[in-house]
């Protein structure tokens, strides 16, 4: 593995990630909660990702990379689009870093979903907004209207097609969190017969637990039990305590997290959309005509370099795709 991105001790301490095990251990345990919703610092409820290098800036002055208009991408967009002259963007406002995070001002959001949604934006001819929302509220809030895309490190899947319309940005792959040192190795369903295993509740990766499980029971082994943690802290507490066995969530967020400390590590890599491939995805209502623009100026940002730059930047250059497209429940 290479070097490892560098963030200052002030975000680091901010979000629990400095505490040892051992400390967290130490604390009261939390009890998992019933649905997974998100509180004010989870940091992975998302679907996909990988993080790797050697420098990281975390500031909220740092200078954002923009994009060129391209007038023939920006007269794909729909009217109504066009008209506004605005592109409102979802953003998972408790996601971690390097995806969407807050800055070391404590205020601004930073992060790759955020800079690749900038820069299509730019490559549009459109004003970028920025909208916060949450893991368990895009859906609903997207399908409201209160955005006209979500960047919040979605994969696609079947039943998403069924309500939304995609344009694919990135591979997306998940890992398990473990102590290190951890006597066993956790990388498919057999591997995880009797384990405790958290996971974001309504993602893609608890998805594949819950396959997982079936297989097992089918099989006469017993299933893994699964359990669902307001935040990255809280689960970090309860793998210090030795509540669960590991944690499945998105390679980008969980190397982070074992980057900068001695006391986990990390196990396996599965695709977001075992048994089958998926892709990170910026995210449209069905039928809002926003996927084939959107593909088309990632393709225009994918051969001008700018799109290089912004994964370069956040370390993720190892999930780059060499091209983009609209992915719809009649061309998924």
């Amino acid at each position: 593995m290479t070097a490892l991105p560098h963030v200052s001790r002030r975000t680091l301490a901010a979000s629990g990630l400095l505490l040892p095990l051992g400390l967290l251990a130490a604390c009261a345990d939390p009890s998992p909660t019933a649905t997974g919703a998100a509180g004010a610092e989870e940091s992975a409820a998302s679907d996909g990702g990988g993080a790797d290098g050697d420098t990281l800036d975390t500031s909220g002055s740092q200078e954002l990379i923009r994009a060129t208009a391209d007038d023939e991408v920006a007269a794909l967009l729909p009217p109504e689009i066009a008209d506004s002259g605005v592109l409102r963007v979802g953003i998972n406002g408790t996601s971690s870093a390097p995806l969407s995070f807050l800055a070391d001002d404590n205020t601004t959001y930073i992060g790759s979903e955020i800079d690749i949604a900038r820069i299509v934006a730019d490559k549009l001819g459109l004003e970028f907004e920025l909208k916060l929302t949450t893991w368990e509220n895009w859906p609903l809030k997207l399908e409201g209207g209160d955005f006209d895309a979500v960047h919040a490190n979605i994969g696609i899947n079947a039943e998403r097609l069924k309500k939304f319309d995609f344009a694919s940005y990135r591979a997306a792959y998940m890992s398990f969190l473990v102590t290190k040192g951890a006597d066993f190795f956790l990388e498919d369903a057999d591997s995880i017969s009797g384990r405790l295993i958290a996971v974001g509740a309504a993602t893609n990766q608890e998805q594949i637990l819950i396959d997982w499980n079936a297989e097992l029971e089918a099989a006469g082994k017993e299933p893994a039990e699964l359990k669902h943690y307001s935040s990255d802290a809280d689960t970090l507490l309860a793998l210090g305590s030795g509540r669960i066995d590991g944690y499945l969530s998105p390679f980008a967020s969980l190397s982070f997290v074992a980057a900068r400390r001695d006391d986990v590590e990390l196990q396996g890599r599965i695709n977001a959309g075992w048994p089958d491939e998926t892709l990170v995805a910026g995210t449209f209502p069905a039928g809002s005509g926003l996927a084939e623009p959107y593909a088309a100026a990632l393709n225009a940002l994918m051969a001008d370099g700018t799109y290089a730059q912004v994964l370069d930047r956040w370390h993720l250059s190892e999930e780059s795709l060499t091209e983009s497209r609209a992915h719809t429940q009649e061309n998924p």
